[in-house]
């Protein structure tokens, strides 16, 4: 049987928030065991990108990486939110190392090839080469050594060219590359207790949630908006190798873990 890791999710609403962010690294800290924190970019980089008077776009939610914009979030992104994250889980004894997906070569990508939308230094994931001997090798140098990576959304090309990529995404990629080796248990933490069948009902979570009844409830428009991606990615991750996901509320980290709290995706 393979060994247990947790890669663990967390949003903007934690991080823009340094009350929740400091709650959420103690909790974090003390999770036993192999672990991985990724990260989104939460609005800092939006408000630089004001101050500096770099236009943003975005298009159904997602963001157009000009090549500014992409300067900006990789300054924000992998310098600032993810520097700072380290910083406070070293405090709480926690030996983080904080690194994106250019560094030995952890998260290679493509840049975005959409046939009517032009998304910039968009990067999708590129799940045959994290899959690979390369990548799978340096997760282990990692991971063997005692070290918890903390991985900021920007990943590469492998030829020079840094990309702007979904952390939701990388997260669920990350999953399916290290089942082969791990047990992997994929909680995505966010401001919801859970998958609710009424938005604005924080009590209506759906406890457990197959892909049959996904496919219902986002036929009767129960499901929608932003939740689509996340439960995208949380299907195609436990559909390739990943043995437990559970989708909730990022302050119920611990009851997440123990499957106490939040909504399980499952097979059945």
């Amino acid at each position: 049987m393979h060994e247990l890791i947790n890669i663990i999710k967390i949003g903007g609403n934690i991080i823009d928030d340094e009350h929740k962010l400091s709650a959420f690294i103690k909790n974090f800290a003390s999770v036993p065991g192999k672990k991985i924190l990724v990260h989104g970019g939460g609005k800092l980089a939006t408000k630089l990108a004001g101050r500096l008077g770099v236009p943003q776009k975005l298009i159904d939610g997602r963001r157009i990486t000009d090549e500014e914009t992409l300067k900006i979030v990789t300054m924000v992104y992998a310098g600032y939110i993810n520097k700072n994250i380290v910083a406070q889980l070293q405090a709480n004894d926690c030996n983080a190392i904080g690194v994106c997906g250019a560094d030995a070569n952890l998260v290679p990508a493509t840049k975005r090839n959409h046939p009517t939308i032009d998304y910039g230094f968009a990067g999708d994931v590129n799940s045959e080469v994290l899959g690979g001997n390369r990548s799978i090798r340096s997760w282990q140098i990692l991971l063997n050594n005692g070290l918890i990576p903390v991985i900021a959304p920007i990943t590469h090309d492998t030829r020079g060219q840094l990309l702007n990529t979904n952390a939701d995404t990388i997260a669920q990629e990350i999953g399916k590359a290290l089942s082969s080796i791990y047990e992997v248990n994929l909680i995505y933490s966010f401001e919801k207790n859970g998958v609710l069948l009424d938005v604005n009902d924080e009590s209506s979570v759906i406890p457990s949630l197959n892909e049959a009844y996904y496919h219902q409830l986002k036929k009767e428009q129960k499901i929608f908006a932003g939740m689509i991606p996340k439960l995208d990615n949380a299907f195609e991750a436990l559909n390739n190798g990943v043995k437990k996901i559970i989708i909730g509320k990022a302050e119920a980290l611990p009851d997440l873990i123990s499957g106490s709290s939040g909504t399980s995706i499952t097979h059945t």
